[in-house]
């Protein structure tokens, strides 16, 4: 235990002599926790719309100011020619057509089915999508409308209706904040963890220094450990930091135990150190330890949940997701911070991170060599 008390100091030593990364371990979070939290959200906002008015009358004109006064919609072009309008569709000068038919409003006064037409910009699919839906909201209230006005109230609640009302649990306000800084939190926590460590132990092999301790008697586990212990409490450091940026700016609610949280955190870093420590046994350059730890590092952040579900990914990449770290802990961070969940909601979780971890760290202690 003294050995490793001693191996810990050298390393912090270490770390704390270079001084950009002595930078970068505090101004890392910082920034990324004020650009990336409020800048990557999926809310479509200010959808570009032209619109092709044939009618041009009352009803018409009743619809389009429906369509003004929704916040997802911002008419930027008006025009009668289908050309025109497709020709600002393609050069992506707006991201929905929407045409209105002449005799829009004799055939609702006649009562006869009425038709749009409605173009989409679907290079997104994602926005697309939602487009459609906020559209087709707009376009159902407007139909309640005209059939209050025609059928009067009375008329209308005769008619069998289903009542029904929405209640958002654990983010009421659907602020995509709320749901977005857990993810960021998971990929800070990574970042230090994973980049860090792994560059630490490959740079001393290009500057020849960890020859004089594979010289000495220090076993495997030892000289792995106090590699990890610095940047274990230096990614949960970071932690409480982006934390404390998320309550300060962001007004991030936590209804959990932080204790639990930090519990999960630490199980994760201890995986991710272990597996960044087995990939830098094969690099002898820096440069080769940071291309093999992008790849992983994209993998892990894309497929981990943090922008799109994993129950949404195919089968295969689920069946991924069970040795992938990062998937386990964006459903810890997320439950904990937002729906206050205790340790037997998590404990699947937890238990499948302490043996990812375990079977990391046992990688890394394995296939490092002591050479002379």
């Amino acid at each position: 235990m003294r050995t490793i008390l001693y191996l810990i100091r050298k390393e912090f030593l270490q770390i704390f002599r270079d001084k950009f990364i002595g930078r970068a371990i505090f101004a890392v979070p910082i920034v990324q926790m004020l650009l990336l939290v409020p800048a990557v959200t999926f809310e479509i906002k200010n959808v570009k719309l032209c619109v092709i008015d044939r009618d041009i009358s009352v009803e018409s004109r009743a619809l389009i100011n429906q369509l003004e006064g929704s916040t997802f919609f911002k008419i930027k072009y008006s025009t009668f020619s289908e050309k025109e309008a497709e020709n600002l569709l393609h050069r992506n000068k707006c991201d929905l057509i929407l045409q209105i038919p002449s005799g829009f409003s004799k055939n609702i006064g006649t009562g006869n089915p009425v038709k749009v037409l409605a173009s989409i910009n679907a290079i997104n699919a994602t926005n697309a999508q939602l487009s459609w839906a906020y559209l087709n909201g707009i376009l159902r209230d407007y139909n309640m409308n005209i059939l209050l006005e025609n059928a009067g109230d009375l008329a209308v609640s005769s008619i069998p209706q289903i009542s029904f009302s929405n209640r958002y649990w654990y983010n009421e306000m659907l602020n995509y904040k709320f749901y977005m800084l857990p993810g960021i939190l998971g990929i800070l926590v990574t970042a230090i963890g994973f980049l860090l460590a792994g560059l630490n132990l490959v740079k001393e092999k290009e500057v020849g220094t960890i020859e004089q301790i594979n010289v000495t008697p220090v076993r495997k586990y030892q000289f792995i450990i106090a590699k990890m212990v610095p940047f274990l409490i230096i990614g949960l450091a970071d932690l409480a930091l982006g934390l404390l940026i998320g309550k300060l700016f962001f007004n991030i609610p936590f209804e959990g135990s932080i204790g639990l949280l930090f519990l999960a955190s630490a199980i994760f870093l201890v995986a991710v150190l272990g597996l960044a420590i087995f990939l830098s046994t094969f690099s002898s350059t820096q440069q080769q330890f940071m291309f093999v730890a992008f790849f992983f590092l994209i993998i892990f952040i894309l497929m981990g949940g943090i922008f799109t579900p994993v129950d949404s990914m195919p089968m295969w990449a689920q069946k991924f997701d069970l040795v992938n770290p990062m998937a386990y802990l964006m459903r810890i961070n997320r439950m904990v911070m937002l729906k206050g969940s205790t340790f037997q909601d998590i404990s699947r979780d937890i238990y499948s991170l302490i043996i990812i971890a375990v079977g990391f760290t046992a990688f890394a202690v394995r296939m490092y060599r002591k050479t002379a």
